[in-house]
């Protein structure tokens, strides 16, 4: 009996078939591999490359400060905030007696009672005197009538006086607390409770806590360099490595002691754990330079180069998303200097670029920091 080899070669796929099923089944994919998270080394810009650098040291204001007490005398019987204390708006920091206050307020009280009755009284008399002149035009004379109308607008205006005096009584009895007149915080106590403090008295010295300026003073030889909105640099020695960006956002125009302008330097973005008082160090280019001329140093070991031979790159750290970015740059085309760059474009104070292993590393790459 013959078979044909198409015949054969159909059996035998039937029989293997299962079997390669079962094979393939059995068969797992293997697990993705496990992306290793590169630790780099870095730095933070903040060297800059040109222009005439100056320091300065000064201390921190709030820039948002106010001196508050009360609006009207008395003796203070109880404080609800002491200094450090957070506010909110409208809350009570502080009450007086208000006994006294009250007994003004009953007695203005009093005092519009009597002119309204008076009031009433003198309409009356109008009303009559007019009643009778209806009927009878000569029974009444024109000095009665006279008189009649002055007593009652002399009464209309005793009831307004009374009104004001009562006002004014109540007003001064809301005045006995001390409110909070934005949110922010105490920066200064200067009374305590059950002391005697006179109207407009400081009693609280508060602050709104986000908003931090740094005080500095500026020689008379270089206030000319020194002009509303110009970029700076703040520093502080309880936090070293960390670079601010500042604004100077006041220049007085009368020299202080020793012929130095007081300058006030506003600091941007997030000022949490900066607090009035502490010490800070405020760098300034001179020279005139605009944002987009300024230059920052960075070692070239932070350098990668690029696919074109007339383009390179840094990757900048994103502590939002603790990855990095591949960020092009540019020179000034002065050349090395002591293993740095002067870059003009791609960086900015307070940029975190990675310093080592930059062959390494690739667009949007996750890593975390080394200690520095």
């Amino acid at each position: 009996m013959f078979i044909h080899c198409n015949q054969l070669r159909s059996g035998l796929l039937l029989v293997l078939l299962p079997a390669l099923i079962v094979t393939t089944a059995c068969k797992k994919e293997p697990p993705p591999p496990t992306e290793k998270i590169r630790a780099i080394k870095t730095i933070t810009v903040s060297e800059r490359a040109s222009g005439a650098i100056r320091k300065f040291s000064g201390a921190i204001e709030a820039a948002d400060s106010s001196s508050i007490g009360f609006e009207v005398a008395g003796n203070i019987q109880k404080i609800f905030f002491d200094v450090g204390q957070k506010i909110r708006l409208g809350q009570t920091l502080a009450i007086l007696d208000d006994r006294t206050f009250k007994l003004d307020v009953e007695a203005a009280e009093a005092a519009l009672g009597r002119a309204k009755v008076a009031l009433a009284e003198r309409a009356n008399d109008l009303d009559r005197v007019q009643r009778i002149v209806k009927v009878d035009p000569g029974a009444v004379s024109e000095k009665a009538i006279d008189q009649a109308q002055a007593g009652y607008d002399g009464a209309l205006k005793n009831v307004q006086y009374a009104t004001s005096r009562l006002n004014l009584a109540r007003r001064n009895l809301e005045k006995t607390k001390l409110l909070a007149p934005f949110d922010g915080v105490i920066a200064k106590r200067h009374v305590d409770a059950f002391q005697e403090v006179l109207r407009g008295q400081q009693v609280f010295d508060v602050f709104i806590e986000d908003v931090m300026e740094a005080a500095i003073s500026i020689p008379e030889s270089e206030i000319k360099g020194i002009y509303l909105g110009l970029n700076t640099e703040v520093r502080f020695p309880t936090r070293p490595g960390q670079v601010f960006e500042g604004v100077v956002s006041e220049i007085s125009k009368v020299a202080g002691t020793a012929n130095a302008f007081p300058v006030k330097v506003a600091i941007q973005g997030s000022t949490e754990g900066i607090r009035p008082g502490m010490t800070a160090e405020v760098t300034i280019l001179l020279g005139g330079e605009s944002e987009e001329e300024v230059s920052y140093l960075i070692p070239l070991v932070a350098i990668a180069p690029g696919d074109d031979s007339a383009r390179a790159y840094v990757f900048v750290y994103d502590d939002q998303t603790s990855t990095v970015k591949k960020t092009p740059i540019e020179a000034t085309g002065e050349g090395a200097r002591d293993n740095h760059a002067a870059i003009t474009k791609g960086v900015k104070a307070g940029d975190i670029i990675a310093v080592a292993g930059v062959s390494f590393l690739r667009d949007g790459q996750k890593v975390k920091l080394m200690e520095r």
